[in-house]
């Protein structure tokens, strides 16, 4: 006789904790998406009206397929405790994507709209490339150094998100320096904040009202808040088809951010399926990445231009007892908010120097996490793969005129930022490679390092053959060197056997 089927229920009181634990953490990715794109001078059409909407959509695609796939496994294993994924905007990145392609897009570009397009279809090619990464993602993880690939993402975390928002903190001295005191007593020293609030919902309290009692934050934000309500279609547009062509015929080093930082997606995805699978509720990881990549594709058909990934935040929502209930809520309610310019509201009342110290600590965060997730002998790959950022946020800084602007600090300058975070890698995974002894596979990096500089990936401004021959050269002569160390302990490895 078959057992009873067990009955997995649409919604439970669980479900209304694991909500709010997930509905914070994408509303303060929605309300930083808006006031930093706001910040760097794209319009209120764009983002209220194309990134937020696309951005939206992928999101409740995303979780209503996860409420779905929970569904599923709940019927194969006759389980009523199974929790659905989380899903939303990847933090670390959204901001690479902000301060790694619109930032720059918008620099080269100096219009919005193109900017805004490009980022569209680096997004699009983001998803594509994650779907393809769902067939050989265990490969790459395994052959890729993690440090080398943390400590790439750590550079853009030092330059564009800790320090550039260390400037804008700094922006309104007194109220910036207040929150970040109240990050650094929450976030780092871990002390409860008055009412039991989350640290970061408290800070942003007290630095807007702090704003607006001394007379940084005039009351006619309130007014503008109120004339960003109204309604905002979700609706698909081809800007991700026409930032294609601008991608491809002028803006091909975007593409040097967008691979590096899907690879890293990816195994954030991959890394977040198996942590659930240690807690009860295995997924197929290779399902979970293509559903990933198709979600964020989706999102770009409808401007959006922040890849999404399944969060770690599944785990605790597996500890509060959570079903398929909260990830369909959320869905829902980041669909509504956005069509009705609620997160917009948000967005125009709350200063950018009170959320600044906020995005300080997220970046001091993905520093200390290259550092941490690896063993302390590899400290020195991670330091090195940090460095070619340092260039590449001078270079983005000061446009086309960089190389003039910049010359009389070293010609070196410009050419190192050009294809950045392919360089950290390569470097990284290089260095890592040496600590280890394994001279072979240094010199393995060192010789794609030449195949990427030749072709213009790294080190030239635009693709074309022989486009960087002294870079080339150069990893040549690494790998040439990283050989000969190689051959230099092939006959000790064999005398001490």
């Amino acid at each position: 006789m078959a057992a009873a089927s067990t009955h997995y229920p649409w919604y439970k009181k669980e479900d209304t904790d694991a909500f709010f634990a997930l509905f914070q953490n994408n509303i303060a990715n929605f309300v930083i998406i808006a006031i930093t794109m706001l910040g760097m001078g794209f319009p209120s059409s764009i983002v209220y009206g194309q990134v937020l909407p696309g951005a939206a959509i992928a999101v409740m695609v995303g979780n209503f397929y996860y409420a779905w796939s929970a569904s599923r496994l709940a019927r194969k294993e006759n389980r009523s405790d199974v929790t659905a994924l989380s899903y939303g905007i990847s933090t670390p990145v959204m901001f690479v994507f902000l301060f790694g392609v619109l930032l720059p897009a918008k620099q080269l570009t100096g219009d919005a709209e193109l900017a805004w397009k490009v980022a569209v279809a680096a997004c699009f090619i983001s998803g594509a490339i994650e779907s393809l990464i769902s067939v050989i993602g265990r490969w790459v993880q395994y052959h890729l150094p993690r440090a080398a690939m943390l400590g790439a993402v750590a550079g853009v975390a030092l330059t564009f998100i800790a320090g550039e928002m260390l400037f804008k903190t700094l922006e309104m001295p007194v109220i910036g320096l207040v929150v970040l005191g109240i990050i650094i007593v929450g976030l780092v020293a871990r002390v409860s904040m008055p009412f039991k609030l989350p640290t970061s919902l408290f800070a942003i309290v007290v630095g807007t009202v702090m704003a607006y009692l001394i007379g940084d934050a005039g009351s006619e934000r309130f007014s503008d808040a109120f004339t960003h309500l109204g309604f905002y279609p979700l609706l698909p547009n081809l800007a991700w088809f026409e930032g294609l062509g601008l991608l491809f015929t002028g803006m091909l080093a975007v593409l040097t951010v967008v691979l590096p930082i899907t690879l890293y997606n990816a195994i954030e995805t991959m890394n977040n399926v198996e942590a659930m699978e240690a807690a009860g509720d295995k997924y197929d990881v290779r399902e979970c990445q293509a559903v990933d990549g198709a979600g964020t594709m989706i999102g770009a058909l409808f401007g959006g231009v922040f890849p999404t990934t399944v969060y770690i935040a599944t785990v605790g929502a597996k500890w509060m007892g959570a079903g398929r209930g909260y990830s369909i809520l959320n869905g829902a309610v980041y669909a509504l908010a956005t069509m009705f310019g609620l997160i917009a509201a948000l967005a125009a009342i709350i200063p950018v120097s009170v959320v600044a110290p906020i995005l300080v600590f997220v970046g001091m965060s993905m520093i200390a996490t290259a550092f941490q997730a690896n063993d302390t002998r590899y400290y020195p790959a991670i330091a090195l793969a940090m460095l070619p950022y340092f260039a590449n946020y001078v270079m983005t800084r000061f446009n086309r005129g960089a190389g003039e602007v910049v010359s009389d600090i070293s010609s070196a300058i410009v050419v190192m930022g050009q294809g950045a975070m392919f360089m950290a890698i390569f470097l990284g995974a290089m260095t890592v490679s040496a600590i280890d002894h394994q001279f072979r596979r240094a010199a393995a990096f060192a010789l794609i390092a030449a195949g990427f500089s030749f072709v213009g990936l790294m080190h030239a401004p635009e693709l074309a053959f022989n486009a960087a021959p002294e870079f080339v050269m150069g990893y040549l002569a690494m790998a040439l060197l990283f050989a000969y160390f190689s051959f230099q302990e092939a006959p000790q490895n064999a005398g001490s056997k």
